[in-house]
């Protein structure tokens, strides 16, 4: 079989797991309290230019949005999302689940606009009778979208206005974060994100690491007693030195963004042989998910050899599917792919 479900079959990168192995019978401190977090926050902080930042790190996505949004937010308030956002769909209520509702608005292949944000909160405090209703006290995006799309600097200090002009964060979702970043069309860095978001999270499970996802609070704005809220979250490893090791390890030497590079030139490559093929998208991005429109009896005879992902039923006898590429996928499988398509 070939594997194309998601960007998190694999284990993590050798090298991870190597240092895993040479520090496995240290003596460290737990929660996150040992030289190696203490190393891997550093050079984290010097990679977002952001040298008096708060840095946690968690142990998976979900987790890690429950957490910071229920710890940012006041009791009546919720936070304004894509209505395809990860938070919106595909985390079983979990924000719901903390007492906060989630605002879900259009967006535009993933994407929330500035000038939609606005009208939104213009809206919301003109209405006579916003005291009764769900305040409006976060901005959540994720960079890449659900759908793969990439904001662009000019979106992200667009948006980061607005939500600064009413005094409510802007919060991203980086699970996928070193796949946008390294993308040869992006204009946004790792800096950019840090000067523009008041939260966001480096994430670790989908690029290269064991699990793990680093939550980033760019100028010492993490809110008062943090790291107890993710362990109430049940978010803390006592083994912290885990999380630690495996993001001081993806910080040395560019290692992110090198093995997040493999991800986008297999995906290309995948890319290219689909349009070839003529194969019919259902929308373009350029990072490492890709989503194909296939008649059902094809995507049912492809299934006996190949895991991708159902992503919707397009009508009677078309589906959408998504392929998704990863820091370990080889190029070998990709030409694999190609014969079976």
């Amino acid at each position: 079989m070939l594997y194309f479900e998601n960007d998190y079959s694999e284990g993590a990168h050798e090298k991870i797991l190597k240092r895993l192995y040479e520090t496995n019978m240290e003596k460290l401190p737990g929660y996150g309290m040992d030289r190696y977090s203490a190393s891997a926050k550093e050079k984290i902080r010097k990679s977002c230019g952001a040298l008096e930042a708060d840095i946690y790190f968690l142990t998976g996505g979900t987790q890690t949005n429950k957490t910071v949004i229920a710890g940012i937010l006041r009791p009546y308030e919720g936070v304004v999302a894509a209505v395809t956002g990860h938070v919106s769909v595909h985390e079983a209520g979990a924000i719901e689940n903390s007492g906060h509702k989630v605002l879900g608005i259009l967006e535009e292949q993933g994407k929330l606009s500035a000038s939609a944000v606005r009208t939104y909160l213009e809206t919301f405090y003109g209405d006579e009778n916003h005291e009764h209703m769900v305040f409006p006290g976060m901005v959540y995006i994720s960079h890449p979208t659900e759908y793969g799309t990439l904001y662009t600097k000019r979106e992200l200090e667009e948006l980061s206005a607005v939500c600064r002009e009413y005094g409510i964060p802007l919060y991203m979702d980086g699970a996928r974060l070193g796949y946008g970043l390294a993308c040869p069309e992006t204009d946004v860095t790792l800096r950019d994100v840090a000067a523009l978001c008041d939260v966001f999270y480096i994430g670790g499970t989908k690029v290269g690491a064991l699990s793990g996802e680093a939550v980033v609070f760019p100028r010492n704005n993490a809110p008062a007693h943090f790291l107890t809220m993710v362990k109430q979250n049940g978010a803390l490893s006592a083994k912290g030195r885990l999380n630690g090791i495996q993001f001081d390890v993806l910080f040395t030497d560019g290692l992110y963004l090198e093995i997040s590079r493999n991800a986008i030139e297999t995906a290309e490559a995948l890319r290219e042989i689909l349009r070839e093929k003529g194969y019919r998208f259902y929308l373009e991005n350029p990072t490492n998910q890709i989503f194909v429109v296939l008649e059902n009896e094809q995507m049912e005879r492809l299934r006996k050899e190949v895991v991708f992902s159902f992503w919707e039923k397009l009508d009677e006898s078309h589906t959408v599917v998504r392929f998704a590429t990863s820091w370990a996928t080889r190029m070998e499988d990709v030409k694999a792919l190609e014969k079976l398509l």
